[in-house]
């Protein structure tokens, strides 16, 4: 397989909505104004699960990298897509590319991951609460953290040399706002079947093996809360669970809708949009979600603040 050299020297043209020039600036303001408030959000979380001694708890552990992941994970694309929108350039370098997808592939990996590794902390808390410090030791979380970062890294690894070295004949025009590696594969003029199903495969690791232990993990989540007579208890084990079940909710939805269907099953401009909701607005929620039903997040934020 070889490499275009109108890509090497040229880049690629992000096409994005650039057939809607109406959409663009309104698209600038809004997407603008959303990663702004998911930088200062995940940032937030990062900062107050570092400095707040009451959230050294595994729960946040795993929480502050899942902050850190949706800044990388925005952070990718969103800067280079506020650009392309600002003005007639739609232009990416080579490079810029390469960094988008490997960026792309790797922390969305390990996003789905460790959404797992923290369903499976909540596993812990509910069902096994007199044991859970003892489960869910420093050294444990650690080792889930890097199962979760190799993972995903691996995926990135393998997938975006084989996706950047499809020949694609001169094409330089990617139908889409950033680099992924659906709209990169369908530029190809070679057989790119070995590629996608490869990348099928590793979908099936990454995406529905996460989600399947997910399931599993509420599956006794659930009968462990039926089992317990205080309705003030079941309360209390629902509300600690309701924040991780949303952000999984919202991520896995959107992503299981992209790319666990038929190629030609929705249009383009769905695909764009379904890729910058969990590119951007579930990045922005996520800690909106934690802060606003987490007393002690909340709590932790008061004291940084000054306020208790």
């Amino acid at each position: 397989m070889e490499k275009s050299n109108d890509s090497l020297d040229y880049g690629f043209i992000l096409v994005g909505f650039s057939d809607r020039p109406k959409l663009e600036m309104v698209l600038f303001i809004v997407n603008f104004i959303l990663y702004s408030v998911a930088v200062l959000g995940n940032s937030t979380i990062i900062l107050l699960c570092i400095l707040d001694p009451r959230l050294h708890t595994p729960m946040y552990f795993f929480l502050a990298n899942l902050s850190f992941l949706d800044l990388c994970f925005s952070t990718s694309c969103i800067p280079q897509m506020l650009v392309n929108l600002w003005g007639p350039d739609k232009t990416i370098s080579y490079a810029g590319c390469i960094v988008q997808l490997f960026s792309f592939l790797s922390v969305g990996g390990i996003e789905c991951i460790l959404l797992a590794v923290m369903a499976y902390d909540r596993y812990a808390a509910i069902c096994k609460p007199l044991h859970y410090m003892v489960i869910m030791h420093p050294q444990l979380c650690l080792q889930l953290v890097a199962v979760a970062w190799g993972s995903g890294l691996v995926n990135a690894i393998v997938m975006a040399p084989l996706t950047m070295t499809l020949s694609r004949c001169g094409r330089r025009r990617v139908n889409h706002f950033l680099c992924e590696m659906p709209a990169l594969i369908k530029m190809a003029c070679v057989d790119a079947r070995p590629v996608e199903m490869l990348a099928f495969a590793f979908a099936i690791l990454i995406v529905l093996l996460p989600l399947t232990l997910i399931l599993v993990s509420y599956g006794y989540i659930a009968i462990a809360v039926l089992r317990i007579k205080s309705a003030a208890g079941r309360w209390k084990a629902f509300n600690t669970c309701s924040s991780h079940l949303t952000v999984v909710s919202l991520f896995y939805g959107s992503i299981i809708y992209m790319y666990m269907q038929p190629g030609n099953s929705s249009s383009q401009d769905q695909g764009k949009f379904l890729t910058l909701f969990y590119n951007l607005v579930t990045p922005m929620l996520n800690p909106l979600i934690y802060t606003l039903r987490n007393k002690e997040v909340k709590g932790a934020l008061k004291k940084v603040l000054g306020r208790q």
